[in-house]
């Protein structure tokens, strides 16, 4: 009744392998709703239908795409689409969905590298277009893979390009340009909106920016010179994005997490203690904040090259996360 039922059940079958324990907390479940449908999929849905809007030919108009990104995104939607249908078979749910993210990230990736708005404010309609029938089979391509995870976000997306087809997996494919219509756009907006994080009492912990300003200017009157660093130390830092490619216990530990991580042109080897707040299943896939030149050192007799960053407070942990998707190896700063 708060949150709606995608939104709960996208968390549940992402975070919570089938038939395995696992742990649920509001917070975390807002995490998600907030990181990866109202800024991952949200935005990038709204994106998309509000450059169709703005084409004022796109009404049942058909787009052409490159050769070059016709074979990338055919690739990518049949890769994606055979993972999907393995996990699924193996009711693999979590592994379903962060292979449809992984599409999700690649395709925010290139809207971003694109910037259709700059091509349409420059009056470059033949690239722009171009650019829209990657978007529009995207999204069809979205409109029937998330059909079973988010029933109703997905026939909204469907019914925001006027997508009336069968719901097949097998329809889960690159159409090709002589498909590639957008029937009636409807631009589509607040699919899923952001929620206010919940502190430990479960109350909406968001605040006012000038109570924030003031909060902050009070602690740092209270920090001691000591633990300050200068701007040079803190660049010493390498912080990079990292994705969680693999993740198993410790043996004889109930602390340790041996995770691989993926930064983008090479895997590295970790370990973490968050054995006690994170099942290994459930982060497969995640994207984390990691420090990629801290010295290596050997716990329990596995060699970990790095360090994932998380918060706590009290007992509780949580691993730092992004609020929209970048690439791995990126640098945070």
């Amino acid at each position: 009744r708060k949150y709606g039922n995608d939104a709960f059940r996208y968390f549940v079958l992402r975070e919570m392998p089938f038939g395995q324990d696992a742990n649920f907390s509001e917070e975390a479940f807002i995490e998600r709703l907030n990181a990866d449908l109202a800024n991952d999929l949200g935005n990038l849905v709204s994106r998309a239908t509000r450059l169709f809007w703005e084409d004022a030919s796109s009404q049942g108009r058909s787009y052409a795409a490159s050769a070059s990104d016709l074979n990338l995104w055919s690739e990518a939607m049949d890769t994606t689409r055979r993972h999907v249908a393995s996990a699924m078979n193996e009711f693999a749910f979590h592994r379903a969905l962060a292979e449809v993210w992984s599409f999700i990230g690649a395709l925010n990736g290139y809207v971003n590298h694109e910037e259709p708005w700059s091509l349409a404010r420059n009056l470059k309609q033949d690239r722009l277009r171009e650019v829209l029938a990657v978007l529009a089979d995207s999204l069809r391509f979205l409109g029937i893979i998330l059909e079973p995870f988010l029933p109703d976000a997905a026939a909204k997306i469907r019914d925001s390009i006027g997508y009336t087809g069968p719901l097949r997996l097998e329809e889960a494919r690159c159409r090709g340009n002589d498909q590639t219509i957008v029937y009636t756009v409807k631009h589509l907006t607040g699919l899923f909106p952001r929620r206010d994080r919940i502190d430990s009492e479960g109350r909406a912990a968001s605040v006012a920016p000038t109570m924030l300003s003031q909060e902050r200017n009070a602690q740092a009157s209270t920090v001691p010179d000591t633990a300050r660093i200068t701007i040079d130390e803190f660049k010493r830092l390498d912080l990079r994005v990292a994705e969680i490619v693999a993740a198993e216990a410790v043996p004889k530990s109930k602390k340790l997490l041996k995770l691989t991580i993926s930064l983008g042109d090479e895997t590295r080897t970790l370990v973490a203690g968050i054995a006690e707040h994170y099942r290994p299943e459930a982060l497969v896939g995640r994207k984390v904040v990691v420090v990629a030149n801290l010295e290596p050192a050997t716990l329990m007799g596995v060699t970990s090259n790095g360090m994932v960053l998380a918060g706590s407070a009290g007992e509780a942990l949580a691993l730092l996360a992004l609020d929209r998707d970048l690439p791995s190896g990126a640098k945070v700063r």
